[in-house]
C-alpha cells in the first residue's frame, strides 16, 4: 500500500519575522527560511510547500509591483515549493475600534486576496486560506464584551464578503492574546456571530492548548484547577471537549508543540509558547493529539486539510539556523501524516 501523500506538508515563513527585530534578535531573511525548508529531508520526504506571512521584509517586495507575484513564483519553483495559506497584514488596522482602523483591516484582507489569486493564476498555489485575528487585545475587548464581539464579527463578515469575491476563505487563528478569540468559548461565539460560509477557524496545536488552561479567561478553563500534568486521561478529555466544539469550524491546521506556558518576544504579546518538535518539556503528544483535529468524534479521518503547516515562532536564531531543527520538524509532520493522512492519486 502506498505511503500517505496527503495532507501536503508545509513550513511557515513568518517565524523568521515574528518576535524578531527591534529589541529582540535580528530578522531571518526570507531566502534563508526557504533554503532551510527546501533542504530538510526525512527518509526521502521533503516539504511540499510554505505558508506565507504577507509583510515586510519577506514578501512585501513581491506585492509592490505587477511582476512581483511572478518573481516569487519563479523563486519558489526553484526550491520545489508551493504556496498554501497567507497571513494578511491586518495589524495596521483592527477588527474593532475606529472606522479607519476597521477599513484598514479590510484593505489588508483585500490585498491578501488579490495576491493569493495571482499566485493561483501562476499555478504555484492550489489551496489555503487567508489568516486573520482581531488585532485587538483581550483587555481592550473586555471594556464592552458584547459590543466589541459584535463589532469584530461585523468586521470579519466584511472580510468574508471581500474574500468571497476571490474564492477565498477567512480563518481566524485562535490565540489567548486576541480579544474575542482568547478562549475557546469566546472564539466559538465570534465564529457563530459572523455567520458566513467562508469563515472558519485556524487551529494551532500550541495556541489552542492554552485554551485548556483558561489563561486569559479562567471562567472558560477546561482542565480542572488542580490538574496535574501526569494525568493524561484528564488531558485527553479536555482536548476532546475543546476540539469537539472547534473542529467543525476548522479548515486550516498548524502542527506545533507547547510546554504549558506562554511566551512573547519583541513586539509580540504573550501567547502559547511554540516549542521544538523534540522538546523534552513538550506537553503534547504531537502525533496522537493532532488526531483530535484531523479525525471526527468517531475516529474517522476527515480530510479537512489539504495541507498542514508547522508553526514555530520565537525560536532563538541559533536554533533556526540549525538545519537539524527543520529536519526534526519535518519528521513530526511526516509522522502526523502517516497517522492521520491519506493516499490520493496525482
Amino acid at each position: 500500500m502506498p505511503e500517505n501523500n496527503y495532507p501536503k506538508l508545509h513550513n511557515a515563513t513568518w517565524p523568521g519575522i515574528v518576535g524578531k527585530g527591534s529589541d529582540s534578535e535580528p530578522i531571518i531573511a526570507f531566502d534563508t527560511m526557504l533554503e532551510k525548508t527546501a533542504a530538510a529531508e526525512v527518509d526521502g520526504v521533503r516539504f511540499d510547500g510554505i505558508d506565507l506571512g504577507l509583510f515586510e521584509p519577506h514578501v512585501g517586495i513581491y506585492m509592490a509591483d505587477a511582476d512581483g507575484p511572478a518573481r516569487l513564483a519563479d523563486k519558489l519553483r526553484g526550491y520545489n515549493l508551493e504556496v498554501g495559506s497567507l497571513v494578511a497584514n491586518i495589524w495596521a488596522g483592527s477588527a474593532m475600534g475606529t472606522q479607519e482602523a476597521r477599513d484598514e483591516f479590510i484593505e489588508q484582507v483585500r490585498q491578501a486576496c488579490v495576491f493569493g489569486q495571482k499566485l493561483r493564476e501562476l499555478g504555484i498555489r492550489e489551496g489555503g486560506v487567508i489568516r486573520v485575528d482581531s488585532a485587538s487585545s483581550p483587555e481592550a475587548w473586555s471594556a464592552d464584551p458584547a459590543g466589541n464581539t459584535k463589532q469584530i464579527a461585523e468586521t470579519f463578515r466584511r472580510a468574508c464578503d471581500v474574500a468571497a469575491d476571490y474564492g477565498e476563505r477567512i480563518a481566524a487563528e485562535g490565540e489567548i492574546c486576541w480579544g474575542a478569540m482568547h478562549s475557546w468559548k469566546t472564539m466559538l461565539e465570534t465564529l457563530e456571530a459572523v455567520d458566513r460560509p467562508n469563515m472558519g477557524f485556524q487551529a494551532d496545536m500550541s495556541h489552542t492548548f492554552l485554551y485548556l488552561l483558561g489563561y486569559n479567561a479562567p471562567e472558560h478553563r477546561v482542565l480542572p484547577v488542580d490538574f496535574q500534568w501526569d494525568d493524561r486521561a484528564a488531558l485527553d478529555e479536555g482536548l476532546k471537549t475543546m476540539t469537539a466544539a472547534l473542529r467543525p469550524w476548522t479548515f486550516d491546521f498548524h502542527v506545533a508543540q507547547n510546554d504549558g506556558t506562554v511566551h512573547g518576544t519583541g513586539s509580540h504579546d504573550k501567547t502559547g509558547r511554540h516549542c521544538l518538535a523534540t522538546d523534552p518539556n513538550g506537553r503534547l503528544d504531537i502525533v496522537h493529539d493532532a488526531g483530535y483535529w484531523m479525525r471526527d468524534e468517531n475516529g474517522n479521518i476527515t480530510k479537512a486539510f489539504r495541507h498542514i503547516c508547522w508553526d514555530g515562532c520565537m525560536f532563538p536564531n541559533d536554533v533556526m539556523y540549525n538545519q537539524q531543527t527543520w529536519n526534526d520538524i519535518l519528521r513530526a509532520l511526516v509522522n502526523v501524516r502517516k497517522a492521520h493522512g491519506w493516499y490520493q492519486e496525482s
